[in-house]
């Protein structure tokens, strides 16, 4: 039974099909975010529809979308067909058939939030130690100011007036409002990516991994962003 899988609340990340070529030449995929709304049977759910940049995404009646379910257990994955769009109790729902059984998802990713934070970074001098030496030692006080424009459990997203060579180390340093008060995070990351942003002088996104991270700090992180999407969740419907 699909109930055995996933559960009321679940967040579910939606993959279209359908592939797409963006400005440089690559293929994409488009992806939303949303959680389950009920299970009406054995092989229709619903599930509120995405929202992007505050608006509401109407995704297609008949289009199929690739599912994938945060639960407590794990990943699980499946195709699901739209089949119905409406709206219940304030909050606009799409019925998606399932067309393909749950499979359990073995990719290593985290659920991301989108969001607006500060933080500060400074690259780190690995060159007489390991990589599995390097830790936070918070005695150089010269960061370099960013904004942090999408967290997960994993890593994530900034934007900074420094650039940061792809695989080298750095400090992040950040707060976030979690169980009722204010938490300073002090984390290595490794950079995926630094990229200077079109038509902004002087700026970079950079992409980051948290490296040597303790279990503790990345189930926080981990909270506050379910926390953190249930409150937008609630200001979207207006009941909060």
């Amino acid at each position: 039974m699909i109930s055995k899988f996933v559960q009321i609340g679940n967040k579910i990340e939606i993959e279209s099909i359908k592939k797409t070529t963006d400005e440089l030449g690559e293929i994409t995929r488009k992806t939303y975010r949303s959680e389950l709304y009920d299970i009406e049977s054995e092989d229709v759910i619903k599930i509120a529809m995405p929202m992007e940049q505050s608006k509401i995404v109407l995704l297609p009646v008949d289009a199929e979308y690739s599912l994938c379910f945060y639960t407590s257990n794990g990943l699980y994955q499946c195709l699901a067909r739209v089949i119905e769009r409406y709206k219940s109790n304030n909050l606009f729902v799409l019925s998606m058939e399932l067309e393909t059984d749950l499979q359990k998802y073995q990719r290593r990713e985290y659920y991301r939030l989108n969001t607006v934070l500060d933080m500060k970074s400074k690259a780190i001098d690995t060159s007489n130690k390991s990589f599995e030496q390097v830790q936070f030692i918070d005695t150089d006080l010269t960061f370099d100011n960013g904004t942090m424009v999408d967290i997960s459990g994993g890593g994530a997203r900034f934007i900074s007036k420094a650039q940061y060579p792809k695989g080298s180390l750095i400090r992040f340093v950040f707060s976030l409002f979690v169980n009722g008060s204010v938490t300073e995070y002090k984390l290595v990351g490794k950079v995926l990516r630094s990229e200077p942003i079109e038509n902004r002088e002087d700026q970079f996104e950079n992409r980051i991994q948290f490296v040597n991270m303790v279990n503790d700090d990345r189930e926080s992180i981990i909270k506050y962003i379910f926390e953190e999407e249930r409150r937008q969740r609630h200001r979207e419907r207006g009941t909060f």
